[in-house]
């Protein structure tokens, strides 16, 4: 499967869960803005059936490489970026996963049970990229008590495997293209930013900044009943030179933290 055949089936699956996500493409392209896509994000677990390695198979088959390494002390996560080094344009595709072995028996044992049920279904649907949650049904009760440890634990537990964000490159805007500006449009139009460390993180200094919506709160159907939680998010990244002049095409490790928490539960207004 050809990149842009892959990005396109992930932004379609990824934008029809997301409301906000539609809306603000749609704001954007009205002011006459070409939207370029900076980077892609996953989530998953450190087990070997669908760690790093597994989810980003499919991105290594079709030319990407691995490129740096990232530490979440606080969140007990690791991460890798990857890039495709002959197609610049092609989103940098950046993959977390949770280390189960540092959490608690009650996360470990639930989110074993969760993959052990969906992992048979996994293998069928193929590319685990585009598998999302199959036929699985979770429990309100189990997905607040992750939550409460974890909320990355337990935003997996409810929606799998799928994109968990898209990127918009503030590098390609015309209009809008630093991030106060975009910031200050979404802020006029009625879109909660995430205010953790700040609405902008990253500095010019740093070579990147960066912002992003909070999650869209969609209706989830659980074991229990219906119930509305946080979902996707939508990412805003500005890239600068290095003392070379090279775009740096990496991720800050202070500044990724605290957007983690753009899919932290909050109450609609």
């Amino acid at each position: 499967m050809e990149i842009e055949l892959i990005c396109d089936r992930l932004w379609r699956e990824y934008s029809s869960q997301n409301p906000s996500v539609k809306k603000i493409r749609a704001l954007l392209t009205a002011n006459g803005e070409e939207i370029l896509n900076d980077h892609i994000a996953f989530r998953t677990i450190n087990d070997p059936r669908v760690n790093i390695d597994i989810l980003s198979g499919i991105f290594i088959k079709n030319g990407y490489s691995p490129k740096g390494e990232y530490h979440f002390k606080q969140k007990h996560l690791f991460a890798r970026h990857f890039e495709h080094p002959s197609e610049p344009s092609a989103p940098k595709v950046f993959i977390s996963e949770l280390l189960l072995e540092e959490l608690s028996g009650g996360v470990k044992k639930n989110m074993s049970i969760w993959l052990d049920s969906i992992y048979p279904k996994l293998n069928l649907a193929g590319d685990i990229i585009f598998a999302g949650n199959p036929g699985f049904i979770p429990s309100y009760e189990i997905y607040k008590s992750l939550r409460d440890e974890s909320e990355y634990a337990g935003w997996l537990y409810v929606y799998g495997f799928r994109a968990n964000h898209f990127t918009v490159s503030v590098d390609s805007l015309t209009k809008y293209n630093s991030i106060f500006k975009l910031n200050d449009l979404l802020k006029r139009e009625g879109f909660r930013l995430n205010e953790a460390g700040g609405e902008i993180k990253g500095t010019p200094s740093d070579m990147l900044e960066q912002s992003s919506t909070m999650a869209d709160i969609i209706p989830v159907s659980f074991m229990e009943g219906v119930y509305e939680i946080p979902a996707c998010y939508y990412e805003f990244a500005k890239r600068y030179p290095d003392k070379n002049g090279n775009i740096y095409t990496g991720f800050l490790e202070k500044s990724a933290d605290k957007i983690f928490e753009s899919t932290n539960f909050y109450k609609k207004n």
